[in-house]
């Protein structure tokens, strides 16, 4: 009989400690995350795949093709080809692959490149049933990215100047200034002849004084 009066009193206190817990949990805010509609947002620190790093004023890859991190790759998994434009000083990237399914994640590609052009993405959703997927083209992904960012008015477009060719044919027209307000014997709105200056106004001599003919005497 003590026995059993000791069990319920054990299960009775034990009923209260749990029911106590309960309660406070339900009172604390939701830290449920209703995935996949929602996601928790990814650590800094945190490594998913590589991509390239964009210039915030142009949207442009910083990547200029060294192929330091396609070198510094123990899996071989980057293969990066570049080009120089014209007008610009150094090469700039036009492919760069990213194989991940060789990936091991050990950051070589990201210390070895000198210049912060790759970083860390923080993508980590990346299941799929096709090995194709893994293959990513990281160059066209970005001008996606930027051709989006110009849509939204994020990135203004600067366009590139214009430099007028030595080569250029001359037109042979040449712009002729009006004549000035006042030029003797020219027209308003017509240029004056170059060959030729107008002369000067010469002021006229006076005329010589006409001598009236003497009147007749009268007679006395």
């Amino acid at each position: 009989m003590k026995n059993s009066l000791k069990e319920i009193a054990t299960g009775f206190n034990s009923l209260l400690t749990g029911m106590r817990i309960t309660i406070g949990q339900f009172f604390k805010p939701t830290v449920t995350v209703q995935y996949p509609h929602e996601s928790l947002k990814m650590p800094e620190r945190f490594r998913g795949h590589i991509e390239l790093v964009r210039d915030s004023e142009t949207g442009k890859a910083l990547c200029f093709a060294c192929r330091l991190c396609e070198r510094a790759c123990p899996s071989d998994c980057i293969t990066v080809d570049g080009a120089k434009l014209d007008g610009a000083k150094k090469k700039s990237v036009t492919h760069y692959m990213l194989d991940f399914t060789k990936c091991s994640l050990c950051g070589s590609c990201v210390e070895a490149c000198r210049d912060g052009a790759i970083r860390y993405s923080h993508a980590y959703n990346l299941a799929s049933t096709n090995k194709e997927d893994y293959v990513m083209d990281l160059f066209k992904r970005l001008e996606d990215e930027r051709l989006a960012a110009i849509a939204r008015g994020e990135i203004i477009p600067t366009p590139a100047p214009v430099v007028a060719s030595a080569s250029a044919p001359a037109t042979g027209v040449v712009g002729q200034a009006s004549s000035p307000a006042g030029s003797p014997g020219v027209p308003p709105g017509v240029a004056p002849s170059v060959g030729a200056a107008p002369k000067p106004l010469q002021p006229e001599a006076p005329k010589p004084a006409e001598t009236q003919p003497a009147s007749p005497a009268a007679p006395k």
